[in-house]
């Protein structure tokens, strides 16, 4: 049986300065116009889905092969070497004359994090780029951040059709996520409902959260919940039953087969197909699916040690879902998994610094590891 797997799409450098605030409820309390705040330390990591999740699921075990593109500027050489020293960048296309792309993660305390993001090589990134005779040699192909790759949205999302149908014939299972949205940005023009019905009949797990799904979708509906969390995270004003659920069925009557919607701190959501369409993907990929088809559940988050940074924790999150189903794992203990990873990922400033194999996580869920609620439920 195939078990490589790939990560594929936005890769960039993450620059994040360090906030040494206490923890804050409010973004405008920390950055005013006109206000010096000092930070500490900046640090650089390589960043987006191809490094965050690609990396997560090598840490975790996983054979994978990473496809990305960067430029050959300062940036790019250093996001090249960084993916060397973990042996994972071959796969990396490095483009004469672009710029690499790159982000500054605001993480202050107690709110979420802000991005200001140059998308550089990423936008030219098409269906072209992918190396099929990988595809050919993988079990699953993991794709992220179609937003802020602008081949990938225009056209009513022509080259991530492409892309898809394409990995499909080579034979892998398929999974997908989403990226956050500047309202101002020729993505956010897209038209992502039809974006979604032409692509998600080519992919078998869509991972979004549930901001980045709601604007794409229900724009209405994201601005009132917007208006409602008045400046705190959406998160905690979102309804799983009337805002999360009626959105997983939508993308599940588009065609894909294992819907997981992050939901921040609170933990996420899931929704799965029938009995039958698990059947074709377990004969194709070897993997047992016995006990995946037909629920539909919330997993709430385990109590991470420490919160430094959500950078990453949804990208790890979905990093361990996907190995551990690959590894043959129950469905109930890849979400267990998925959600102890992006726990620890929170522990640490950048994706990768806070995260623990799957013994270790499994040692501390056996020792009574806590979950988000379960102090109230139990009346603790």
């Amino acid at each position: 049986m195939r078990k490589k797997m790939i990560a594929a799409g936005h890769i960039c450098i993450d620059v994040t300065p360090a906030f040494e605030c206490e923890k804050q409820n409010r973004l405008e309390d920390i950055l005013a116009p006109g206000k010096l705040v000092n930070v500490g330390q900046a640090q650089f990591h390589p960043g987006g889905t191809v490094s965050n999740t690609g990396l997560a699921m090598k840490f975790l075990g996983a054979d994978v092969f990473l496809m990305g593109k960067t430029g050959d500027d300062a940036f790019g050489t250093m996001l090249i070497q960084k993916l060397k020293e973990r042996d994972a960048a071959d796969g990396m296309i490095v483009s004469s004359g672009q710029n690499t792309s790159y982000s500054v993660v605001l993480a202050v305390p107690g709110i979420d994090r802000l991005f200001l993001h140059h998308p550089g090589a990423n936008d030219t990134f098409t269906a072209d780029d992918i190396d099929y005779d990988k595809c050919r040699e993988a079990v699953l192909f993991h794709f992220g951040y179609p937003p802020v790759m602008a081949q990938m949205y225009r056209q009513e999302g022509s080259e991530l059709v492409k892309m898809f149908a394409r990995v499909k014939e080579c034979g892998c299972l398929t999974s997908l996520d989403m990226a956050a949205m500047d309202e101002a940005s020729e993505a956010a023009q897209a038209d992502w409902i039809k974006i979604f019905k032409n692509t998600l009949l080519y992919v078998d797990f869509f991972l979004p959260s549930i901001e980045e799904l709601m604007f794409a979708v229900d724009r209405e509906r994201y601005y009132r919940l917007l208006k409602k969390a008045d400046g705190r995270d959406m998160t905690e004003v979102i309804s799983v039953k009337e805002d999360v659920a009626p959105l997983a069925q939508l993308l599940l009557d588009m065609g894909c087969k294992i819907v997981l919607i992050k939901c921040g701190a609170p933990g996420f959501y899931y929704k799965t197909a029938g009995s039958s369409a698990f059947e074709q993907m377990e004969k194709q990929s070897g993997i047992d699916f016995s006990g995946f088809s037909g629920k539909e559940g919330f997993e709430k988050s385990y109590m991470p040690d420490a919160v430094i940074s959500g950078t990453g924790a949804g990208d790890t999150t979905i990093a361990a879902f996907l190995t551990a189903m690959v590894q043959g794992y129950p469905f109930e203990k890849c979400l267990q998994l998925a959600s102890a990873t992006g726990a620890c990922c929170v522990a640490a400033a950048d994706a990768l610094g806070g995260l623990k194999t799957f013994e270790e996580l499994e040692n501390k869920i056996n020792a009574g590891w806590k979950k988000n609620g379960e102090q109230d439920m139990q009346g603790d």
